[in-house]
């Protein structure tokens, strides 16, 4: 079976298993209330900055099936709209496998995504949600996709795919759009432009968000992966979505020059 190994293990979390079960921990809200979810918005960064988000992510939605995980390609590797159908991705805490049967029906409705396994090979943003989908379960599978693209016709195309391919199964799926914020403005700055992101997404609207972004010039490095999500959303009966928490950087390590933003959302 082909194995996708970690590539930031020891970086952005820790490279033991007891390490990095004792740092998930401590962002997990075991009293959260658990609902079913057809979306998410998660951050990718190291987990000591934007942990206590995603942790408020995976606490509140009951598991699926399989997670369909969406993030953007930082590395510039592989293709622009890059799926892995077979394997399994390996994490110091556990393995995911790949939901080979989703992830075929989805490259077969798209014309746009294609197999492309070195895509994956060292990008992060997918990576870094895997700590927190073992904390609860090994059992669950994931589709990976990767996006290197920022037309929004292809937006369109690539998120009504996934949501014709989604209702083509008998079992819950969540997709899981992964991207972090602002980049490098002042708290204050970034804030006020990541509110503009975020009332987007709260009120479902792709295309809102993807004209928000570009014209008022948010550094949301996975507004693509975002956008791709709320299309599939809406295809699939979205009637609401909630802010569940957001935060900078500065809270983290005190410098509120150059923060960066992370919010977590659940699309219901």
């Amino acid at each position: 079976m082909l194995k996708r190994r970690p590539a930031v293990a020891g970086h952005f979390y820790s490279a033991s298993k007891a390490g990095l079960s004792r740092e998930v921990q401590k962002y997990i809200d075991p009293s959260a209330v658990k609902e079913k979810a057809i979306g998410a918005l998660s951050p990718h960064a190291g987990l000591i900055y934007s942990g206590a988000v995603a942790g408020a992510v995976y606490s509140r939605i009951e598991f699926p099936h399989t997670f369909i995980l969406i993030g953007p390609n930082h590395t510039g590797i592989g293709k622009p709209f890059s799926i892995m159908t077979h394997g399994e991705w390996e994490m110091p805490t556990g393995s995911l496998k790949i939901d080979d049967v989703l992830a075929e029906k989805i490259l077969e409705r798209s014309e746009i995504i294609e197999e492309d396994t070195f895509a994956h090979s060292m990008e992060h943003s997918l990576e870094v949600q895997l700590p927190f989908i073992l904390y609860f379960s090994s059992d669950i599978k994931i589709v990976p996709i990767t996006i290197m693209s920022d037309s929004p016709d292809a937006c369109k195309l690539v998120g009504e795919a996934i949501a014709d391919a989604i209702k083509d199964t008998e079992y819950p799926v969540t997709i899981v759009a992964s991207s972090d914020m602002s980049h490098y403005e002042t708290d204050f700055v970034a804030r006020a432009k990541d509110k503009k992101a975020i009332d987007r997404v709260l009120y479902l609207d792709p295309k809102g968000l993807y004209e928000t972004v570009t014209k008022e010039g948010i550094s949301m490095c996975g507004f693509i992966p975002a956008t791709i999500m709320l299309y599939s959303a809406n295809k699939l009966g979205a009637k609401e979505a909630v802010l569940l928490k957001y935060m900078t950087s500065g809270e983290v390590n005190k410098d509120y020059d150059h923060v960066v933003g992370y919010a977590g959302i659940l699309v219901k």
